[in-house]
């Protein structure tokens, strides 16, 4: 009798091991065992596929593992491996070649991906030019970037300033040249490219639009020198990346004879079947009813469609395989720290389509929504600098929902603590079409954390900016099944810093050790003991470098100013109200020509002086109080300044005295340590020249009185402060104050600034007025006493570091010897000193105005 042997399992061969080839092995291996199916992955990188989207994060530190797939975790699944470039594919053999090997297939994938377009200029081959694609990429940029100054990426989309932010986390004076009008031609409108350009201007990033590059020049050792423009301008450089776009890797599908499209890409069917019935394709290379796709999520959709049909002609599918009919291009990114969404038709081009903008310069926000002729759905929109509302939008949009509101109220920003739009299931992962209910079932299932919600259900493995949204929700879902919430400080305190605050405040504790022995365990880290050193200032405003608190401190703290690059440190007098003498600008020019220092004007109304040696700091010091002045708290978590204008004393159009109120608020904050910066400023009239309405607190004149507004904030997500009180007098301004000042250094969690706190304050800006202005909780004696305690026990830490000789040492820097640090270089700029460039020795600078 003649033995039989099974049927040999069928051979799948991938070209590429990017995110979509490792999410079609992942799709074709949770329905297809290695007995039944031989899967092998062409490798052409020296590395398995690993998280392109975050690419930047590669550049951190600590480094990231972007990995998505390993050598070890392909070998547990049965995936064959094999390292180089697919250099022939035989259609007729089934056959493939790589690495001088030739493979055998039963059905072949195209993953091969996209390649960087390189404009065609005169010196693109330049040594210190490259392209902005790979990990290795990324690590000839951060070794070049050593001995670079300045940056230019040429191309301001998605990928440019992408790459514009990794040279300016490298330390590079930063440039993004783009030929188009304005900056992300391809999603935004040019309003919405003029916002994002303002945004990222204010970063210190030179934004170039308009700018055709004719040639890259260089200099006698072939190395780039600059970019000469079309125009007759020029650019010094020591650095380009090129990041204009990209091209599908369709060289070798061109070769093997499969069909390409006119401008590239290997034609598929809805099946992601190429001309040839045993090769399929999927991602950037292949090319779909005329269209290209170059984001994640729509790959990731291919990936599907491409295993189910692979594994249906295979004979191991039971039903019929989906069909790719296209993919929406609806994105959420945040670049630079700046939040950009572009969903639907964005641009407007439905016909008969109508549109409602708002552009917002103070909160820098611009939205902007494309409705039908009868404005009763949402086609599309944009969102630059607030991405909130995108999941709702998007949903409208892809599910056609009749709007029962008027479309503006969608783009109007809500009030801290007031309702936010909400759908009853809303969309919350694009990328995987994964909405609420999907996440709530799966915390119902037992999930229990984001890394249990990915495994489940899929949401937040794409671009992973739904991941804030997914802790929210999975919160609120375990409260709503009575369980409890973690909101530890860390694992050395299973306690949040409200809880923390409290249990200190009535126990009266006063050192690290106190409440490590009292309520933590372990011995702290770089998350609990900053955060305990500040509750300490807070509640008995010792002085944050004594010896029992200086080991909680950060660099900034510990030394009382703030470190630079260079290692240096800048010196930040306070200013109140921004109001100075001449005597007092002459002390401050003659400390700064004495130590050597660099001047510059702060938008604080303050004057910093950088570059200062930390053994100079203490005699530095020492001349600034002796002309009458006194730490600015410019390095600590705690009041920086109180902005004003002139006020009715010189401005026509002054109603009150606005820079007396700044002085005496200042006087009175001052050293006020808090879970963050605080920032107020104060406003003479309605035309509010002090900005106090992009301040933590704001004080803005009425001829009545003051109005008094609260939660807002600049930065990278600036917040517009909302309305607390109106027509105070100066005294009940003070009073409210005390209580709003005392009642969030309270109950705030670490790190977090005025305006999210009063977002997530529960009731929001009616509850904050009941219990301040009502005292609903009957706390209101308690808070101002509070307060009163910290303007009578007030110090100028630099008076009190310079007095203590056991502090004074600790400024030395050497252990033993009193020579200084020498090996600091400077070179000149615009008649003042400058860092050196060498960027990378030191942190970037912390704190500031």
């Amino acid at each position: 009798m003649t033995p039989t042997h099974p049927p040999r399992p069928a051979h799948v061969v991938i070209i590429g091991s990017g995110m979509v080839g490792h999410r079609l092995v992942e799709q074709l291996r949770a329905q297809a065992s290695a007995q039944a199916l031989n899967i092998t992955v062409l490798s052409e990188e020296s590395r398995l596929a690993y998280d392109r989207v975050h690419l930047s994060s590669h550049l951190d530190d600590p480094q990231p593992d972007l990995s998505l797939a390993t050598d070890a975790s392909y070998a547990g699944q049965g995936v064959n491996v094999v390292y180089g470039r697919a250099t022939d594919v035989n259609l007729h053999t089934r056959e493939v070649t790589v690495a001088g090997r030739t493979l055998k297939y039963d059905t072949l994938v195209f993953a091969t991906g996209s390649v960087p377009f390189v404009p065609p200029v005169p010196g693109r081959e330049a040594g210190g030019c490259f392209v902005y694609r790979t990990l290795d990429d990324l690590d000839a940029i951060r070794e070049a970037a050593r001995s670079a100054r300045t940056g230019v990426v040429i191309g301001g989309g998605l990928l440019g300033l992408e790459a514009a932010g990794a040279l300016r986390k490298l330390g590079l004076e930063t440039h993004v040249v783009e030929f188009a009008p304005h900056l992300m031609p391809a999603q935004l409108d040019a309003e919405g490219g003029a916002t994002l350009r303002r945004t990222i201007e204010g970063m210190g990033i030179g934004v170039h639009t308009g700018k055709s590059t004719q040639a890259i020049t260089t200099g006698a050792q072939g190395h780039v020198t600059g970019l000469d423009f079309t125009d007759g301008t020029r650019l010094e450089t020591d650095l380009v990346v090129f990041s204009a776009g990209i091209r599908p890797r369709d060289d070798l599908a061109r070769q093997t004879g499969l069909t390409v499209g006119e401008r590239g890409g290997i034609r598929i069917d809805d099946t992601g079947r190429t001309s040839d019935p045993h090769v399929y394709a999927a991602g950037e290379c292949a090319l779909h009813d005329g269209r290209i796709y170059g984001l994640v999520a729509p790959g990731y959709q291919m990936a599907r469609v491409v295993a189910a049909s692979v594994l249906a002609d295979l004979g191991l599918l039971t039903g019929e395989p989906p069909l790719f009919r296209g993919a929406d291009l609806s994105t959420k990114l945040k670049l630079l720290g700046v939040e950009v969404a572009s969903f639907g038709d964005a641009k407007g081009t439905t016909e008969g389509c109508r549109t409602v903008s708002l552009s917002d310069n103070v909160r820098g926000t611009y939205s902007r929504l494309v409705v039908s002729a009868d404005g009763s759905r949402v086609l599309g929109g944009l969102l630059v600098g607030d991405t909130a509302r995108y999941s709702d939008l998007l949903d409208l949009t892809l599910s056609g929902t009749p709007l029962t509101v008027p479309p503006e109220t969608l783009i109007v920003p809500p009030l801290p603590g007031g309702p936010v739009m909400t759908s009853a299931d809303a969309l919350i992962c694009s990328c995987e079409n994964v909405r609420a209910s999907a996440l709530c079932a799966a915390v119902q299932d037992g999930a229990r954390d984001v890394a249990g919600l990915k495994k489940c259900t899929g949401a937040g493995t794409g671009c992973g900016g739904c991941v804030p949204n997914m802790h929210s929700l999975l919160q609120a879902e375990l409260r709503r099944l009575g369980e409890a919430v973690t909101n530890h400080l860390c694992e050395h305190y299973p306690y949040s810093r409200q809880e923390l605050f409290d249990l200190i405040r009535v126990r009266g504790l006063a050192t690290w050790d106190e409440v490590l022995a009292a309520h933590g365990s372990g011995l702290g880290c770089e998350i609990c003991k900053p955060a305990v050193g500040s509750i300490l200032a807070s509640l008995h405003n010792d002085l944050v470098v004594a010896p029992q608190h200086a080991p909680l401190q950060d660099t900034n703290d510990a030394f009382l100013a703030n470190i630079q690059k260079n290692g240096t440190y800048s010196v930040m007098p306070r200013v109140p109200g921004g109001e100075i003498t001449a005597d007092g600008l002459i002390a401050i020019g003659a400390v700064a020509k004495r130590f050597g220092l660099y001047c510059k004007i702060t938008g604080g109304q303050r004057i910093d002086l950088l570059g200062a040696h930390r053994d100079d700091l203490p005699a530095i010091w020492e001349e600034l109080i002796a002309a009458g002045f006194e730490s600015g708290h410019a390095y600590g978590k705690s009041l920086r300044t109180v902005k004003s204008c002139v006020g009715s004393t010189w401005c026509r159009y002054g109603v009150q005295d606005s820079t007396s109120l700044a002085v005496r608020l200042e006087l009175r904050y001052r050293g006020l340590r808090s879970p963050h910066k605080l920032k107020s400023g104060v406003s003479g009239c309605t035309r509010e020249c002090a900005e106090a309405r992009s301040k933590d607190f704001g004080i803005i004149a009425t001829e009545r009185g003051w109005n008094v507004y609260v939660g807002g904030n600049g930065g990278v997500t600036p917040k517009h402060a909302v309305l607390l009180a109106s027509d105070l007098s100066e005294d009940g301004v003070i009073t409210l104050l005390d209580r709003y000042l005392m009642f969030y250094v309270r109950t705030a969690d670490r790190l977090q600034r005025t305006s999210t706190w009063l977002e997530n304050l529960d009731g929001g800006l009616e509850y904050l007025r009941s219990v301040i202005v009502d005292d609903r909780l009957g706390i209101c004696a308690e808070l101002d006493a509070a307060m009163a305690r910290h303007v009578g026990s007030y110090r100028d830490e630099w008076a009190a570091a310079v007095q203590d000789p056991a502090i004074r040492a600790r400024f030395r820097t050497f252990v033993n010897s009193d020579a200084r640090d020498d090996g600091i270089q400077w070179v000149d700029e615009r008649g003042q000193i400058r860092p050196a460039d060498n960027p990378h020795l030191y942190p970037l600078p912390l704190g500031g105005d």
